[in-house]
């Protein structure tokens, strides 16, 4: 079942199951869905027949009884489970203590009135487990991980029509750009661009140039091309520009040692035949920023980004290390970096 399909289901209140594994890490997807399951029940209602449980502190038994009891005068009852760490393969010691025993056997006979929902906010589930083999079969699954750049774009799209407006291309490129397409931000962002350009209804570049702050991912991509084009002054300058918003400097290193691993890794795998596709599942990364970083190292040699990658990694060092400046140290590495020039 797909996530549209669902949400039209749950709008109408008809044609429900009442078993539900939500998985994937789209948060805007979980969420929007927690709010759809909890409107299935009617608000004089909710108080006695909807209930939601935090598995990682409240035990998974509490949450069976609840889905095992009858509605309170009323149709039916809904019943939400976040955080099912034990249907992953971490092996992290839980605050509490589940059984496992009793929701075998709920799966194999759930009750009528009620709607159970486990919400499972992860990439992967442990498919060795015998518990998550029973509740793949027993649950209608919809999983949140599939959707690509195309997807994300589209779905935007709808959600604007929906209200009455329409996205100039460029617009939409811009708000992916500065995003990195996730649909969370994306939608965090789209009230504030239809008020915006309230009343002509077409969102334009400069709604979004003027509304919408880059990510820290999308600021560190930009100053990853500013190393690697040997850029010193607007490397140092962007640099500068992150460490005045704030922007931790040990953390702003481990994002540009993030990227340049990743186009490391791409280029690499590259030659070696993989598809934008199979480089995102086999890298664990956001196929957008697979496709950036696919576009990126295709100008680069191999042997520059090896030496930003260890360069970055001293700077790091010396960061935890000593009490010098990050913005010096930084700009020695640039100097350094542009300076050298490789033999291939």
């Amino acid at each position: 079942m797909t996530i549209t399909q669902l949400l039209k289901a749950l709008k109408t209140g008809q044609s429900l199951d009442h078993l539900y594994l939500i998985m994937g890490q789209m948060d805007y997807f979980q969420r929007r869905l927690k709010t759809a399951f909890k409107q299935l029940v009617p608000v004089e209602e909710q108080a006695m027949n909807y209930a939601s449980y935090d598995l990682e502190t409240v035990p998974l038994a509490v949450g069976l009884d609840d889905a095992m009891a009858a509605p309170f005068f009323g149709e039916r009852r809904v019943v939400c489970l976040d955080d099912p760490v034990f249907l992953t393969g971490e092996t992290k010691k839980s605050k509490v203590t589940h059984d496992l025993d009793s929701l075998e056997k709920y799966l194999a006979a759930p009750m009528d009135s009620t709607i159970l929902v486990f919400f499972a906010p992860y990439a992967k589930l442990d498919g060795r487990k015998k518990i998550v083999k029973q509740l793949k079969k027993a649950a209608t699954t919809i999983e949140l991980n599939d959707f690509s750049e195309r997807d994300v774009r589209q779905f935007f799209e709808a959600q604007l029509t929906q209200d009455g407006f329409t996205m100039a291309p460029a617009a939409l490129n811009q708000l992916v750009q500065r995003t990195d397409a996730d649909l969370t931000l994306m939608m965090n962002e789209k009230d504030k661009l239809e008020l915006f350009t309230h009343p002509e209804k077409t969102i334009q570049l400069d709604a979004v140039t003027g509304l919408v702050r880059q990510t820290l991912t999308q600021n560190v991509f930009d100053l990853v091309n500013r190393v690697l084009a040997k850029n010193t002054a607007g490397a140092v300058t962007l640099y500068r520009e992150l460490l005045q918003a704030k922007e931790e400097p040990l953390r702003i290193n481990a994002i540009l040692q993030g990227q340049f691993r990743l186009l490391i890794q791409t280029k690499v795998l590259a030659k070696q035949g993989y598809s934008q596709g199979k480089l995102a599942s086999t890298l664990k990364v956001h196929p957008y920023r697979v496709k950036l970083a696919l576009q990126t190292q295709r100008r680069f040699q191999l042997a520059d980004l090896n030496r930003a990658y260890l360069g970055l990694f001293r700077v790091e060092r010396q960061m935890k290390s000593s009490t010098l400046d990050p913005e010096l140290l930084f700009s020695l590495f640039m100097t350094q970096f542009a300076g050298q020039r490789v033999t291939v």
